[in-house]
């Protein structure tokens, strides 16, 4: 019988908080089927080994291993060490856009590339374990610097050698991020991010962002490779996918509560981001294995 654990989301569970920043330090558990969120994640190797298959390549972080890859590609946690401890965190695009990091990264990042260095030191475990604690202090200060300390560690990799996984993907962008283009991002992911549940368009979020309609959709392909449509709907797929993870609704519920207008549109955007559809994401989700032991999903464990 197979006893290792699987990854079961919490009702507040990343997939289900597109637009929250989380942090952890835990020893996950694999998963059973790709998942995928509107976050970039940030996985730092305390101790162990984890084995991720990402959308086109497979990738094995190791202890002292930095990682960063962007959470909207499907991808799985498929197999880990016994003894794995990981620490980090899942950046909205909001916090991902503030980041300064060398030219063309973020293309490569939001185009599926896997971001990994090992050039990592002693004092990084210590402050993944304080970012968390910190994080979830519900001090709003202790807060705000946890987020503000984890980005300026990763902006830290302009010094540092790291590789971009797969090597031969395509580089766009090569001139970096306009620091006048940033904000104006920020803007519209949080306006996205505050609505993507109700009937959205261009031209509601160019309103919010102070820009015109076709401006508000060039900048945000050029920065993120999406359009608009396309990040709305990743935002409430990743939203569905919890529901169908955890809930009993049923899948037009389900389709509703996450903004689609129809179980038509619903069905369409599911199977092209998942392969398949929702109702078999949920049966291939609920035929993992039963395990005799439960450990704690997500605790603080020291270095």
């Amino acid at each position: 019988m197979d006893s290792r654990l699987y990854y079961e989301p919490l009702a507040n569970g990343v997939e289900r908080a597109p637009t929250a920043l989380q942090m952890f330090h835990t020893t996950p558990r694999i998963m059973r089927v790709a998942h995928w969120h509107a976050q970039v994640e940030v996985n730092y190797i305390v101790r162990g080994w984890a084995h991720y298959r990402m959308a086109g390549h497979d990738v094995r972080f190791s202890a002292g291993d930095f990682a960063l890859f962007w959470g909207g590609q499907p991808h799985r946690l498929d197999d880990i060490s016994d003894d794995l401890v990981y620490a980090g965190g899942h950046l909205p695009l909001v916090h991902f856009f503030r980041l300064r990091l060398p030219a063309g990264v973020q293309s490569r990042l939001m185009q599926g590339a896997t971001l990994v260095s090992s050039a990592t030191d002693a004092a990084d475990p210590v402050n993944f374990l304080r970012w968390v604690e910190y994080a979830r202090s519900g001090d709003a200060m202790k807060a705000s610097l946890a987020v503000d300390e984890l980005l300026l560690r990763i902006e830290r990799l302009h010094f540092s050698p790291y590789r971009l996984l797969p090597e031969t993907a395509a580089v766009q962008d090569e001139g970096g991020l306009d620091p006048h283009i940033s904000p104006i991002v920020v803007r519209i992911c949080d306006y996205i991010a505050a609505n993507f549940r109700e009937e959205i368009d261009s031209i509601d979020i160019a309103v919010a962002a102070g820009i015109h309609p076709k401006y508000a959709m060039t900048v945000f392909r050029k920065c993120t490779g999406m359009t608009l449509n396309d990040y709305i709907n990743l935002m409430r797929l990743s939203y569905a996918q919890a529901m169908l993870m955890k809930d009993g609704a049923s899948v037009l519920a389900v389709a509703m509560e996450s903004g689609f207008g129809s179980l038509s549109a619903f069905n369409k955007s599911f199977r092209r981001i998942a392969g398949m559809s929702p109702s078999d994401f949920r049966r291939d989700v609920r035929s993992r294995p039963a395990v005799a032991a439960m450990a704690t999903l997500d605790r603080a464990i020291a270095p």
